[in-house]
């Protein structure tokens, strides 16, 4: 995969969105942090069979990028590292995206989704992209609004298909490249 400008500041922003302490640097700490924050944000406890399942998610995320991205095996990656691990294929086709992706984002809206209806609201969207990933409340609300359907719901497969769209397409005007806000 080649690494154009344009994905190279999407991968920054995301890169930004994982260092959880901003250090720099991505470590498996930052995953379980954010997997903490994330489930307390819901109300859940540790054992809760969502939170676990959830957090297993993060750290199977974590293993498949740090064995693609630490190449130097220190245990983190830095923002270099992190986008050479995507000319070497980290996400070679969509469909493979969809296979890496797709549990860790089914785990996340089990917790997200409280109702169960396969979609989330506006306030679920709130908490988990601020909780997750440290997306302010101003950028999660319009990164909503902008992605939900006429209901102001976002449904799960919706939610794949703009990840997918962030990390696969170059066209800025794609509502997917809007995933984590503006892009700085």
């Amino acid at each position: 995969m080649e690494i154009t400008a344009f994905l190279s500041r999407k991968l920054a922003r995301r890169f930004r969105t994982y260092d959880s302490d901003g250090d720099g640097f991505i470590e498996r700490e930052d995953f379980t942090q954010a997997g903490e924050r994330t489930t307390k944000a819901f109300g859940l406890a540790d054992d809760d069979p969502k939170a676990v399942r959830f957090q297993h998610s993060l750290i199977g995320l974590w293993d498949r990028l740090s064995s693609a991205a630490d190449l130097d095996c220190n245990g983190r990656i830095s923002v270099d590292e992190y986008k050479k691990a995507f000319t070497n294929r980290l996400l070679e086709t969509q469909e493979s995206f969809d296979e890496g992706y797709g549990p860790f984002l089914d785990a996340l809206m089990a917790i997200a989704d409280e109702d169960g209806d396969g979609k989330v609201t506006l306030e679920d969207h709130v908490a988990w992209t601020g909780a997750l990933m440290n997306i302010s409340e101003r950028n999660s609300r319009s990164i909503h609004d902008m992605l939900s359907d006429e209901d102001g719901l976002l449904a799960t497969q919706a939610m794949l298909d703009v990840i997918r769209e962030y990390y696969f397409s170059e066209d800025p005007a794609s509502s997917g490249n809007w995933l984590l806000g503006p892009l700085d």
